[in-house]
């Protein structure tokens, strides 16, 4: 693949010159040039790509660095920003003894549907587009703790709509990665509080009308695109979350 050279970028209207060569790194990054969690070329290499400065490339980097999209470690390389495994969301919750076990996860569902008005606004998808339903307990010990709904876009996620989830490992992130080829970069997640519908109860193992915490997400790939949307749901009880300020 060539390099884009600068003249290609410099001339972008309202970008100062790092600015525009950190656009044109962002593009390579996306276009999967260099894979999340793999080492970016030398600075110097990257310069003489670029006809640029060193000091100019390293206010570029800075800026992809202030994004999240590379990790810059001192005295080694340069790294595209590795993507999330989903275990983060398991912060919302302690359960048993708190040892920051993963959940075994059971594949109650999974369909190709059409998916409703809401689901297509919270992907960004039009109206009755198909995607892919996955619905999941998960399970510590054996006993239920959470209970998943996650909404996916097709045709991007059909290698995981035709793979057997008794190959699934228990977290999803990682199998979209190997199976599709989409990293999750970035999740904004909602906390929010209700009771369990008498379904959710008896999937759950608690009382219908037991206090719920509901945490509903969105996650996206480097590119910005909402490639998931997710309502997980569990025990009130064993919400917990600590927040430290300086």
């Amino acid at each position: 693949m060539n390099s884009p050279q600068l003249q290609l970028v410099s001339d972008t209207p309202g970008l100062s010159r790092y600015g525009a060569l950190a656009a044109a790194l962002r593009a390579r990054i996306v276009a999967g040039e260099w894979p999340p969690g793999t080492a970016m070329p030398s600075e110097q290499q990257l310069a003489t790509d670029h006809q640029v400065a060193l000091g100019t490339l390293r206010r570029a980097l800075e800026s992809l660095a202030a994004q999240g999209l590379i990790e810059r470690v001192h005295g080694k390389d340069t790294f595209v920003r590795a993507g999330l495994t989903g275990s983060p969301l398991l912060r919302f919750f302690r359960f048993g003894q708190g040892t920051g076990e993963v959940p075994v996860s059971r594949i109650l569902a999974r369909d190709r549907i059409a998916a409703p008005a809401a689901i297509s606004r919270r992907l960004g998808l039009g109206a009755g587009t198909q995607v892919l339903r996955l619905r999941r307990l998960r399970l510590l010990q054996g006993q239920p703790c959470l209970l998943e709904e996650a909404w996916l876009p097709l045709p991007l996620f059909d290698a995981l709509a035709d793979s057997d989830p008794r190959e699934w490992g228990d977290l999803l992130y990682p199998e979209y990665a190997s199976r599709c080829g989409v990293h999750v970069h970035r999740a904004v997640d909602e906390v929010s509080f209700g009771t369990l519908a008498a379904t959710q109860a008896r999937q759950l193992a608690l009382p219908a009308g037991h206090p719920s915490a509901v945490v509903s997400r969105h996650a996206f790939d480097l590119a910005g695109r909402c490639i998931e949307a997710r309502t997980s749901v569990g025990d009130a009880h064993a919400f917990h979350y600590t927040v430290t300020i300086t």
